[in-house]
C-alpha cells in the first residue's frame, strides 16, 4: 500500500502552519483570504466544465442506488453524530461535537470515489453520478444541518448571508461552467490531472491558513495525544457503521455486487474540498476552524486507507469467489 501524497501533503503543510504561522494569520501582508476564494471559485468553474450532464441523465434510471447513497451521506451520518451530543457537557467538547457533525453533513467527494469503484469493479457510472450530484445538494443540506446547531455556540448564523455565499462563490461558478462546457470542456476533461493539482493547492491553502491561525490562537493547546486517539477511533467506529448498514440494506434490496460496492464506497465518503470551502462560508471568523477541520482530514486520509484495501480485495473476488 502507497500512502497517498496529498495526505502526505497536508501534513507537511500543517507543519508549516505550526513553524511559519505568520503568514497565514489576520496580519500578514499576503491576501490569502481572497486568493482562496478565488480559487474555490475556479475550483467550481472547472467542475462545471467537467460535469458531463448525459451521465447524470442516464444515472437517474437506477433511483434506489442513488437514494441509498445519498440518504446515507445526508440522513444516516448526522443521525449518527446526533445520538451523542446529550453525552457531551463541556464547552470545549461542544466545538469537537459541533466539528463531527461538520464531518457527517458534507457530501461525498468525486475522485476518490470513482477512483475507489474502479479498483473495486463496481458501478463505475453510478459512481459518477453520485459524487457529482452529491456536492450540489450538499450546497443546500449541509448549511440546513448546521444551522440546527451553529446559533447555540456562534449567535451568528445568518441563512441569507450563507446562500448567498454559496450561491456567488459555487453555484454560479458551475452554471457557468456548464454554459462554456461545450467551448471549453474538452480542454478541461484534455488538463484533468492538472485541475485536480490545482485543486489540490487551493485546498493547501485554505488548510495552512486556517492551521496557522489556530496555532497563535493557541486552539490545540488543550488537545492531547490521547484525544488525537480517542477522535480516531470515533472516526473509524463510525465510517464502519455507516458501511456495513448500507452492506446491509443493499443485500435486502438485493442490489447487485457492482451496485453494493458503489453504494458503500460512496456512501461512506467524505469530500475534503467541500469541507475546507463550506468551513469559511459557514463559520464565523472567532471559530476555532483548525479544531473544525481535524476530524474532517482525519476521517479523510483513514477513508482513503481503509477503502483502497477494501477495493483491492474486491477486485480479486472472481479468484476469491466472492
Amino acid at each position: 500500500m502507497k500512502i497517498d501524497r496529498f495526505v502526505i501533503a497536508i501534513i507537511i503543510v500543517i507543519a508549516l502552519a505550526y513553524f511559519f504561522p505568520f503568514w497565514g494569520s489576520k496580519e500578514s501582508p499576503l491576501p490569502l483570504s481572497s486568493i482562496g476564494r478565488i480559487g474555490i471559485s475556479l475550483i467550481f468553474f472547472f467542475y462545471g466544465l467537467k460535469l458531463s450532464l448525459d451521465q447524470i441523465k442516464d444515472g437517474l434510471k437506477n433511483w434506489k442506488l442513488h437514494v441509498l447513497v445519498q440518504a446515507s451521506t445526508f440522513i444516516l451520518f448526522p443521525l449518527l453524530v446526533i445520538i451523542f451530543k446529550p453525552l457531551i457537557a463541556i464547552e470545549e467538547g461542544q466545538s469537537l461535537w459541533l466539528s463531527f457533525l461538520f464531518l457527517a453533513a458534507l457530501p461525498s467527494t468525486v475522485s476518490s470515489s470513482v477512483v475507489m469503484v474502479s479498483m473495486a469493479k463496481g458501478n463505475i457510472p453510478a459512481a459518477i453520478f453520485n459524487a457529482s450530484i452529491s456536492g450540489l445538494i450538499g450546497v443546500v443540506i449541509t448549511p440546513l444541518w448546521m444551522g440546527l446547531f451553529l446559533p447555540q455556540s456562534t449567535g451568528d448564523f445568518n441563512f441569507s448571508t450563507i446562500y448567498l455565499k454559496l450561491i456567488t462563490e459555487i453555484l454560479v461558478p458551475v452554471v457557468l461552467g456548464l454554459m462554456l462546457q461545450r467551448f471549453w470542456g474538452k480542454y478541461a476533461r484534455k488538463y484533468q490531472k492538472q485541475l485536480t493539482t490545482f485543486d489540490k493547492a487551493v485546498i493547501l491553502l485554505i488548510i495552512y491558513k486556517s492551521f496557522a491561525q489556530s496555532f497563535i490562537d493557541q486552539i490545540f493547546s488543550a488537545v492531547s495525544i490521547f484525544d488525537l486517539l480517542l477522535i480516531l477511533g470515533a472516526l473509524i467506529v463510525l465510517f464502519y457503521i455507516v458501511y456495513y448498514l448500507i452492506g446491509y440494506i443493499s443485500k435486502a434490496l438485493d442490489f447487485t455486487i457492482e451496485d453494493r460496492i458503489t453504494a458503500q464506497f460512496c456512501g461512506t465518503k467524505k469530500s475534503l474540498v467541500h469541507g475546507t470551502v463550506f468551513s469559511a462560508i459557514l463559520f464565523p471568523p472567532s471559530f476555532p476552524m483548525g479544531l473544525i477541520l481535524l476530524p474532517l482530514m482525519i476521517f479523510h486520509a483513514m477513508q482513503i486507507f481503509i477503502i483502497s484495501i477494501m477495493a483491492l480485495k474486491l477486485s480479486q473476488r472472481k479468484q476469491l469467489k466472492i
